[in-house]
């Protein structure tokens, strides 16, 4: 049986987030009734001439910059010429030979291993408008209509070197790459929208042959579930087709959720087909150092420094620090969360954050955006479990309170409900003599060398105070006083 390896790169069209679009002043809100934002620029009525958005530019920069890319001092503005019914122009204005963003790199961690995969480039582009042929109303039935809403809608297509192995590492360069783009702040990365669409370019190759197998474009996947799906499914079709002595022919496929399968949709251009020729209507795009500067002084500091910070100044490990960079408001959180808490407890916050308020999130389908628990209120619950006024169990009866709205900070629920940990030995010492007395049989067992017996003597105590008492106190008391 002959082995093959799987050859895959993805191009990735991110909508810039401008207020209006890149070569008109038209607007990009989304969910506007069909044509509402569409100009004469959009709708390619005769001597309209397009203007450069000089946001969607700086959003090229701050890429480009994150991700450790060249940034062309000269760049040139392209036609690419196709006929659809939504490309009004009959062409669309992209960049070809001279991009604005020159190689770069993202580094994306499968399992436990990680891996740089090189960019090639990323340019600016416009986007097409929209093909409808359902929900029109019964007068067109059987009939298309056009929203150009989308034209003209400012894009970076961002393109990989062919470096990934398999749909998993695809997924996990697709996530990395949203978490960035979402990160610096140029790409509101909403999927179901149509922010952020990822095509893969799928081929195989039998291991050690030198070139590259024939390729076939998977177009515009919504979902990385659907992602994963797609490219499986596609390698195991090609796959099959060669052994079953059968040729793979270049072309753009798309994927059908509900069959999990791919379908040919058309034979696949090459770039010749397009008739690339410079827009005589744009002047070269010129970008000087010090705009290049400037930006680079108005990014925050990206994920891959975070992490490395908060493994040095906060002893978190590498996958706690990686959770916690997974986004830019996740990463806020756990910072400010840290700040109320003080650092040495800085483990128990990244605990706290990825363990009871993750989970209690993901039950009710919220963002990290929209907890009722803000990140001082952790804090301030953390740092009570810090000091020893409560205890752990008691910190989630505290985070119940605190979720439901049934107070304003932890300090304020403690008090109230008298949830103060007991662990004054004077105490704790009257309740487990009495307690000692009353389990003749299990201090008996204990003594004759049941652990287990030590463990319900420990139990019945926190039953006693209702969970209020120190239980490493009770431990070390209760062990004293048996020994």
């Amino acid at each position: 049986m002959k082995a093959w390896e799987v050859v895959i790169g993805i191009e990735t069209h991110a909508q810039l987030a401008t207020r209006s679009k890149i070569f008109s002043g038209s607007s990009t809100a989304f969910g506007a009734a069909a044509n509402i934002h569409a100009n004469a620029v959009d709708i390619a009525l005769p001597g309209v001439l397009p203007v450069l958005n000089r946001s969607a530019v700086e959003c090229a920069i701050r890429f480009g910059l994150a991700v450790g890319a060249s940034i062309a001092a000269r760049s040139v503005f392209a036609r690419k010429n196709y006929f659809y019914p939504d490309l009004p122009k009959g062409y669309q204005i992209s960049q070809y030979e001279l991009p604005v963003v020159v190689g770069g790199s993202l580094l994306i961690q499968v399992g436990d291993s990680e891996k740089v995969v090189a960019l090639t480039r990323a340019h600016l582009e416009e986007d097409a408008g929209k093909s409808l042929h359902e929900g029109l109303g019964q007068h067109f039935h059987g009939r298309s209509g056009i929203d150009l809403n989308r034209a003209g809608t400012p894009l970076l297509e961002i393109v990989t070197e062919p470096d990934l192995r398999s749909a998993a590492e695809a997924v996990a360069y697709a996530r990395a790459l949203h978490a960035l783009v979402r990160w610096i702040g140029i790409c509101d990365g909403n999927m179901q929208e149509g922010s952020f669409r990822c095509d893969a370019n799928v081929s195989v190759r039998p291991v050690g042959q030198p070139h590259f197998g024939t390729r076939r474009e998977i177009k515009n996947l919504n979902s990385f579930r659907f992602m994963q799906q797609a490219i499986d499914y596609e390698v195991q079709w090609q796959i099959a087709t060669l052994e079953d002595g059968g040729c793979i022919e270049q072309a753009t496929v798309l994927f059908d959720p509900d069959s999990g399968e791919t379908r040919a949709m058309r034979s696949k251009e090459d770039a010749h087909d397009y008739r690339y020729f410079p827009d005589p209507d744009l002047p070269p795009l010129t970008i000087d150092r010090q705009w290049v500067d400037k930006i680079r002084s108005q990014l925050p500091e990206l994920p891959a420094a975070q992490r490395d910070r908060l493994i040095a100044d906060y002893g978190l490990s590498a996958y706690d620090a990686k959770v916690i960079t997974g986004s830019l408001e996740l990463a806020a959180y756990y910072e400010t969360a840290v700040a109320v808490a003080g650092r040495s407890n800085a483990k128990a916050c990244a605990n706290w954050v990825m363990g009871d308020l993750a989970a209690r999130l993901n039950k009710e389908n919220r963002e990290i955006a929209e907890s009722p628990v803000s990140a001082h209120q952790i804090g301030g619950l953390v740092a009570r479990i810090g000091d020893g006024t409560i205890s752990t169990n008691i910190a989630r009866k505290v985070f119940d309170a605190l979720w439901s709205g049934a107070g304003s900070e932890a300090d304020e629920i403690i008090a109230r409900e008298g949830l103060q940990q007991i662990s004054d030995s004077g105490s704790l010492d009257t309740m487990l003599d009495e307690l000692l007395a009353a389990n003749a049989a299990m201090v008996a067992e204990y003594r004759a060398g049941k652990e287990k017996a030590f463990n319900a003597l420990v139990g019945q105590a926190m039953k006693a105070t209702r969970g209020k008492a120190n239980p490493q106190r009770v431990s070390d008391l209760l062990r004293k006083k048996l020994d």
